[in-house]
């Protein structure tokens, strides 16, 4: 099966991007510290989002292709929350954060928005994304869609993009994940059936 990049957006679609991967490795390795580097170039040249995250993907997947270390480095999840999150890189006043996230089978997310743009790739398992959207001005949500997502699929979400997560079959889902930075104030956990919207 052929891997898939995806782009969820504020307005609840979910677009199937053109995968972009090298047919041959390099002599040298795409180490982290290059990809932060390359990072830091597009963020500080491209402020629109969805861009960014044109130029992300790509480079997300040249790194896992060549970095195998990567889909080994995370914490088993915990059995009490059923999830865990592995720091690869968080700098004080830089607005990148990179992370391993490990969750459990059966494990469901709230309902919420990163109020950031971010990257997802599917290291191992499978992880169902249902994508919801806002229905009117009022922070009354709908379901929009859903999405099923396997190893060597990416995703990535603008700010504003609405989504939980379900971890479908009998393994963990073990994710990579690169997040911008948050805006706290304005990212919530939805509640579908009463209508609110809380910080999260």
């Amino acid at each position: 099966m052929m891997n898939q990049d995806w782009l969820l957006t504020d307005d609840g679609e979910c677009e199937a991007r053109e995968v972009i991967e090298e047919t041959e490795l390099p002599e040298n390795p795409y180490r982290l510290f290059r990809f932060l580097t390359n990072l830091e170039d597009i963020l500080q040249n491209t402020s629109d989002d969805i861009q960014r995250l044109e130029q992300i993907r790509p480079l997300v997947r040249r790194l896992l292709n060549s970095s195998e270390w990567l889909h080994y480095e995370y914490l088993e999840a915990d059995a009490d929350t059923g999830w865990s999150v592995t720091t690869l890189y968080d700098e004080p006043d830089f607005p990148l954060t990179v992370q391993t996230v490990v969750w459990l089978p059966g494990s469901v997310s709230p309902i919420h928005n990163h109020a950031t743009w971010g990257v997802v790739a599917i290291l191992s398992g499978e992880e169902k994304n249902i994508v919801w959207k806002k229905a009117d001005n009022s922070e009354r949500i709908e379901k929009a869609g859903e999405l099923t997502l396997s190893p060597g699929d990416i995703i990535s979400f603008t700010g504003d993009a609405i989504h939980h997560v379900e971890v479908v079959g009998d393994e963990p889902t073990v994710s990579f994940n690169i997040y911008g930075e948050t805006n706290y104030d304005q990212r919530y956990e939805f509640n579908p059936i009463n209508y609110t919207a809380t910080n999260f």
